[in-house]
């Protein structure tokens, strides 16, 4: 297959990578229906490979083998739970979400479920996201919503809000874009995604990034081709200061590396 102009060669699912905590399991069983562990990694693993074979792509190949929510360990994580709890017009918003596991955890560790939005651009991912958890719209209310975050008409740029008076209420579920959330919750993503975060104290974008000690292009391990990523200083300066006015925002404790099953490093 083609990814642009880069062909690529993808291998099958690999079984083998599936390896979860019992903690994890126990929220899998919880949330599906399924007692046993292998009845539970079969359903898994179908549903991963109907995904899979739906629609393929560099920077979401190694995610499919990943049932895990992946941002649960983050220190913010907690935090977050604590807006939901405390700020009724709090929102979730889990972008590039794919099947929308750290959504339905944050839904499970008790951040309201109506006000959470996972999106992704391929709807697929969605809907599979409710053959995986076997839920429905009805049984699960949470926000799932396709679009393309690159594509002004899903979010534009807009400056990032002083206000910190509370938002009025948006019915999430009659949501077709994210623009009527902006002033609510790469640099072109950075700066479109900042247009959403809440002006109240508190208020938090997190996530990981694919990095190197010295900002410029590193290889991927899948495709050969080259990528651009940031180094810790540089990812920072460029929230504080190009997206955000500097010093108006905080850095959550510390950028820590990770490094994943495919060899690249992450920083969070």
């Amino acid at each position: 297959m083609l990814i642009g102009d880069v062909p690529l060669s993808i291998p099958a699912v690999d079984t083998s990578l599936y390896n979860l905590t019992s903690d994890e399991a126990a929220f899998f069983k919880t949330q599906i229906g399924i007692d046993d562990d292998e009845e539970l990694k079969k359903h898994i693993l179908e549903v991963q490979t109907k995904a899979y074979e739906a629609s393929c792509t560099i920077s979401l190949y190694p995610w499919f083998h990943l049932p895990q929510a992946e941002h649960i360990d983050y220190p913010v994580y907690e935090h977050i739970l604590k807006l939901g709890r405390e700020r009724p017009d709090a929102r979730l918003l889990d972008i590039g979400c794919c099947f929308g596991v750290d959504a339905r955890k944050a839904a499970a560790d008790g951040f309201p479920v109506e006000n959470i939005i996972a999106s992704d651009i391929n709807n697929e991912f969605l809907t599979l996201s409710h053959e995986r958890f076997r839920t429905t719209p009805s049984s699960y209310p949470g926000c799932l919503l396709p679009g393309d975050v690159f594509n002004s008409a899903f979010l534009r740029i807009a400056e990032s809000s002083s206000d910190v008076s509370s938002a009025p209420a948006i019915d999430l579920s009659s949501l077709e874009s994210l623009n009527p959330l902006r002033g609510r919750i790469s640099l072109h993503l950075a700066r479109a995604l900042a247009g959403l975060l809440s002006a109240q104290p508190g208020s938090v974008i997190c996530g990981d990034q694919i990095g190197a000690l010295e900002k410029g292009f590193t290889g991927n391990n899948l495709s050969g081709s080259q990528l651009f990523a940031h180094s810790p200083e540089t990812w920072t300066s460029m929230w504080d200061g190009n997206v955000f006015e500097k010093g108006s925002v905080l850095r959550w404790k510390q950028i820590y590396w990770i490094t994943s099953f495919m060899g690249s490093n992450f920083f969070c």
